[in-house]
């Protein structure tokens, strides 16, 4: 039955009412709610109680030494809420800015029954006010305090593009005001005036803040010292929740940065969260975890380090069971932050105050232990790159060391004792003196070791951070790989002619030059790559038996060498448009399955061709190994590195590039980079004669131009290499040429010459004045004679 025509203009009329009421009641509710709002202070409050303040306010009189006494806490809390209701438009000589903003534009929809909010916006120097329309008697609808803690962001095109308008957002403590305007300059110019009025707030500061200047004022009277801990609960244990951060964080201040998969939200919702993960520490059978996700937590959010130290520090002042499980735990993590992170000045001060404090109360306990173990600490730590492992944080729990492995090739592996602040450096010359290698004139170095990469640890590097890393991948990796792994080795060879034959050094040497001929590194002929691999037989087992144990093949000749016997694939030829479209619709039906087919047949037959030259192989290696009857392992040793050392390149450090000789050059030469001690040479690959060569004396700067590219300046050309290793080059040039005496610092006033008139004057003479890694000392271990 049809509606009659009454009935249907009653029922548009109720459906435009709605929508009137959606878009312009909400303002007045909006301005309801922000006159009800109370603006919360930093105090600490008590649960279930809104009204009343835990915070006792009678703090003991304090004399001004020369500068003016602040407010009391309330006082000051006070002073920055601005008493306002709903009132009327009135001609106001404080405003700053006046004009019409649409504010909450809804998806950037322009429907055209429903016109955009437009208010009228007044800047004072106090706050940020609308009201309904710019006519003398308007009713103000909102009202922002702008405090030196409130932010506002400036116009972003996305939003324009997304919208089309420009819009400027300011964030205030519980209120967040999105403004929008069709005119960016207009936008910008509100985004000035609110920062400027931002801007010229005295900082606010909590009540937290307050005493522990009153604290440090009078450390030197434990009367009153006393009074401020007992009339103020704010600095003592609690088990109440923090409903309010300790420190003063930003209005809004979003953590989009912060690195890793967390997503985080304020810093100011982020700071009561952690206190709320401290308490949990108080009942945890294993807090190991939840310590490192706190931990992981300062590292994202560095303002939130001097926020979780008050946070300890209050917790175990004071607390109800001294000694307990849970107050240890809570001195446990405050070890961990003191080896990791250093606090502002400020805190630090306030918090060697209160390891003195409970030294003193409790001299014999473990409370006492755990505040001196963190004031040596304190005076050791720098900054970490990573959170300590789960097993440093054990070890720091005990108040003990680690026990670092580092391998040596051919040696046993060697145990070192390290510490939360132990660097590379410090390693590297402890196993350089406990191996003999002090009268050595070569360069050692740590390296990071995994299945596909190895790279030098750097001079300064916290062997703490490297361990973290080995563990973090440790759960990427599969279980078949092999685990990450510290190396002691050569670093840079400034002279291996003399190195005794009967010392530890050669074997080092021995070892890296068979390292080399498995790399691919060392260009020569099967037949002596077969002759090599019957020397590292003979050094490894003597004379030949059949019950000696073998290597697999990988372990003694290049897989490269093996792969280069098998039939090249045929290269693909270039196919038309319709060909490759009667390809694609063959390859899903019955064709498919028939190339899939062939292609596993074909790959079977290559592993079986493999395998046979693997036998092959194999069987002339045993038989030349026959021949090496009664040579000991030294002299296998001497034959294996004099074979090697025929190569012009050996001593030198290889590295893959890609040569572009023009910017334009579509596919760059690929070329081994050698650098060695007295020059740089390009080969390449598989070929024994270097391409070119250039010594030190010819090279006028070097340096990355970009994250991928290596750019080494010869006289008069620019030689550009793409490669994934630019660090490591030029730290290892940077090395070599200050190991042997090539350049000398040059004083501060004497600018270096070759290179550009905005090169700093500390850099080498000849040196490119690129920042990077290289420009700190070399990597550890580089101690020439």
């Amino acid at each position: 039955m049809p509606f009659p025509g009454g009935l249907w203009w009653l029922l548009c009329c109720r459906q435009g009412f709605t929508l009137l009421r959606r878009d312009y009641g909400e303002a007045d509710r909006e301005a309801d709610g922000e006159a009800e709002e109370e603006e919360a202070s930093f105090e600490l409050r008590a649960q279930g109680d809104q009204g009343s303040l835990e915070v006792s306010l009678s703090q003991p009189t304090r004399s001004s030494s020369g500068s003016e006494r602040s407010l009391l806490v309330a006082e000051e809390m006070r002073s920055l809420i601005v008493e306002k209701g709903p009132e009327l438009v009135e001609d106001d000589s404080d405003a700053l800015v006046k004009g019409w903003l649409q504010r909450e534009v809804r998806s950037g929809v322009k429907a055209p029954w429903i016109r955009p909010r437009r208010y009228w916006f007044v800047l004072t120097p106090d706050s940020l006010d609308y009201y309904s329309s710019n006519e003398k008697g308007a009713r103000r609808l909102g009202s922002l305090v702008l405090t030196s803690l409130c932010a506002v962001l400036w116009p972003d095109k996305q939003t324009y593009k997304d919208t089309g308008y420009w819009s400027v957002t300011v964030f205030g403590r519980k209120h967040c005001y999105r403004l929008y305007s069709e005119q960016l300059s207009e936008a910008v110019r509100w985004v000035c005036a609110v920062q400027k009025v931002i801007d010229s707030k005295a900082p606010v500061q909590t009540p937290t803040q307050l005493l522990m200047r009153d604290i440090e004022e009078h450390c030197s009277s434990p009367e009153v010292l006393e009074q401020i801990y007992r009339c103020n609960p704010i600095l003592r244990y609690t088990s109440s929740p923090l409903y309010a951060p300790l420190l003063p964080f930003p209005y809004g201040s979003l953590n989009q940065s912060a690195p890793g998969p967390c997503s985080y939200t304020t810093l100011r919702d982020e700071a009561v969260k952690l206190f709320n993960s401290l308490q949990q520490l108080e009942s945890e059978r294993d807090p190991v975890p939840l310590m490192q996700g706190v931990l992981q937590t300062c590292l994202d959010l560095p303002p939130l380090v001097d926020e979780i130290y008050c946070q300890l520090v209050k917790q175990t002042t004071e607390p109800p069971a001294p000694g307990g499980q849970g107050n240890l735990h809570y001195w446990q993590l405050l070890t961990c932050m003191s080896c990791t992170f250093l606090p502002s000045p400020p805190v630090l001060r306030f918090l060697r105050f209160h390891l003195d404090r409970t030294e003193s109360q409790f001299p014999t306990s473990e409370m006492a232990k755990y505040a001196s173990f963190i004031r040596e600490a304190l005076g050791k730590t720098k900054g970490r790159q990573c959170v300590p492992s789960l097993e440093e944080i054990l070890v720091l729990m005990r108040r003990q060391e680690m026990i670092c492995t580092v391998h040596c090739p051919g040696a046993a592996s060697c145990s070192v004792a390290i510490s939360s602040h132990t660097t590379a450096e410090e390693v590297a010359q402890e196993l350089v003196s406990r191996l003999g290698l002090s009268q050595s004139p070569n360069l050692f170095a740590l390296y990071e070791q995994s299945r596909r990469h190895e790279q030098p640890v750097g001079n300064t590097t916290l062997l703490a951070d490297v361990l973290t890393r080995f563990e973090n991948l440790a759960g990427e990796q599969r279980e078949q790989d092999p685990p990450c792994r510290l190396c002691f080795k050569h670093y840079g060879f400034l002279d291996t002619d003399n190195v005794p034959q009967d010392s530890l050094e050669f074997a080092l040497l021995f070892e890296q030059a068979h390292e080399m001929v498995l790399r691919g590194y060392v260009p020569t002929s099967e037949e002596t790559l077969q002759t090599l691999a019957a020397l590292r037989l003979q050094s490894l087992n003597s004379d030949f038996s059949t019950h000696a144990p073998c290597p697999r093949l990988e372990e003694l000749f290049p897989p490269r060498a093996l792969h280069a016997r098998l039939p090249r694939p045929r290269p693909r030829t270039a196919k038309c448009h319709g060909a490759r479209l009667r390809a694609g619709l063959l390859a899903g039906g019955l064709w498919g399955q028939a190339l899939a087919k062939q292609r596993a047949e074909r790959d079977q037959r290559l592993r079986g061709r493999l395998r046979e030259e693997g036998a092959s192989t194999v069987a002339a290696i045993v038989e030349k190994w026959k021949l090496l009857q009664g040579m000991g392992r030294p002299e296998a040793m001497a034959a294996y590195v004099a074979l090697v050392r025929e190569w012009p390149g050996f001593g030198s450090t290889l590295f893959d590039v890609y040569l572009r000789v023009s910017p334009l050059e579509a596919r760059p030469q690929r070329l081994w980079l050698g650098i060695g001690a007295k020059a740089v040479s390009l080969y390449k690959p598989g070929e024994l004669e270097p391409l070119d060569s250039f010594n030190y004396g010819r090279i006028s700067s070097f340096g990355a131009s970009d994250s991928s590219t290596f750019r080494l300046s010869v006289e008069d050309r620019d030689l550009l290499f793409e490669t994934s290793q630019v660090d490591e080059i030029a730290q290892l040039l940077n090395t070599y040429l200050t190991s042997t005496g090539t350049w000398q610092p040059p004083q501060p006033q004497e600018p270096a010459t070759s290179s550009p008139a905005s090169a700093p004057a500390m850099l080498p003479q000849g040196l490119c004045p690129t920042a990077g890694p290289w420009l700190h000392p070399p990597p550890v271990g580089s101690f020439p004679r």
